[in-house]
C-alpha cells in the first residue's frame, strides 16, 4: 500500500512557515490525494502531546479512514514499550525505529538484548518493529541483528538513500535487505556539484529524476506482492521562501504518488 509520512510534510510542519500544519491537517491532505495510509515518523510533538490530544488525533485518523504506522528513534525497552502503547491507541500494526536513538547508541550485543526483551510484547499485540537502514549501523550488521532477534515481528525499514553516507551502494543494500524488509521509505536522491566545482551536495530529487533505481527495488523486495507498505518521504532543500518551499513539497508528493501508482 502507498502511504505518506510526516517527512513528506517536513517543511509544512516546521516553524519556518507562518502556520505550521497540524498532524490532523497532514491526515486530511493525505486523504485528499486518495491515499489511505500515513506514517507518523519522527514527529516530535507525538512525544509531548497530552492523552486527550493523542486520542483526538487517533480518532481523526479513523474518521478519515486512514491506517496509521508510527515511527521513533531508538530501541531502549522503555521507548519501545511507549510506542507499543501508542500503536494500540492508533490501531497501528508497524513501528519504525532505528538502533541509534537521541540518548543511546548501543553495541550490537546490547541492541540484541533490548530487542529480545521487547519483542515478545510486540508479538502478542501483532505489531511489527521495522529497523531502518542508516549510516550509523552497517546494513550487513542490521540484517544479522534482525536474524538474531529470531522473531516474526521484526524486520527492516528499507531506505537506500540513507546508506550512501556510509559509502554503501544503494542497489547492494536493497538486495541484501530485501528478504527481511517489512517497510519501504520512498524518496529519490542525487548529487549536484557545488559552485566552483569544489564538492557535491547530496540531497533529494523529485521522484524518478534522481539516482534511485526504484524498479530494481520493486523487483528485489516485491513489496506489493508481500504486503510491504511504501511510505513517501522527501529530502527537499529549502527553496528560498516558505511559499515556494511548500508548493515544491506538495508538488513532490503528488509526483511521487503518481510515480508509485504508475510503475509496476
Amino acid at each position: 500500500m502507498i502511504g505518506l509520512g510526516t517527512y513528506a510534510f517536513f517543511w509544512q510542519h516546521s516553524d519556518r512557515v507562518e502556520r505550521p500544519l497540524s498532524l490532523t491537517g497532514a491526515f486530511e491532505a493525505t486523504r485528499e490525494l486518495g491515499v489511505d495510509l500515513f506514517q507518523v515518523c519522527d514527529y516530535a510533538p507525538l512525544e509531548t502531546m497530552s492523552d486527550r490530544d493523542l486520542k483526538d488525533a487517533a480518532r481523526a485518523a479513523r474518521e478519515l479512514g486512514l491506517r496509521i504506522e508510527l515511527g521513533t528513534k531508538g530501541i531502549e525497552p522503555e521507548r519501545l514499550t511507549r510506542f507499543l502503547a501508542l500503536a494500540e491507541l492508533f490501531d497501528a500494526k508497524l513501528v519504525r525505529s532505528m538502533v541509534t536513538g537521541p540518548n543511546s547508541a548501543p553495541t550490537l550485543p546490547q541492541a540484541l538484548t533490548w530487542l529480545t526483551e521487547s519483542l515478545p510484547a510486540y508479538e502478542t499485540e501483532g505489531v511489527t518493529l521495522a529497523l531502518e537502514t542508516y549510516e550509523q549501523v552497517a546494513t550487513e550488521n542490521l540484517v544479522e541483528l534482525v536474524a538474531a532477534a529470531g522473531s516474526p515481528n521484526i524486520g527492516i525499514c528499507l531506505d537506500p538513500a540513507n546508506v550512501v553516507a556510509r559509502l554503501e551502494q544503494p542497489r547492494q543494500v536493497v538486495e541484501l535487505a530485501a528478504p527481511v524488509t517489512v517497510n519501504v521509505h520512498v524518496k529519490d536522491f542525487a548529487f549536484a556539484r557545488q559552485d566552483g566545482w569544489v564538492g557535491f551536495t547530496y540531497s533529494g530529487a523529485a521522484m524518478g529524476t534522481g539516482l534511485h533505481d526504484y524498479p530494481h527495488l520493486l523487483r528485489e523486495v516485491r513489496p506489493r506482492e508481500r504486503g510491504v507498505n511504501e511510505i513517501v518521504e522527501h529530502w527537499l532543500p529549502w527553496q528560498g521562501g516558505a511559499e515556494a518551499t511548500v508548493r515544491a513539497e506538495q508538488a513532490w508528493t503528488r509526483t511521487t504518488v503518481d510515480y508509485l501508482r504508475s510503475i509496476r
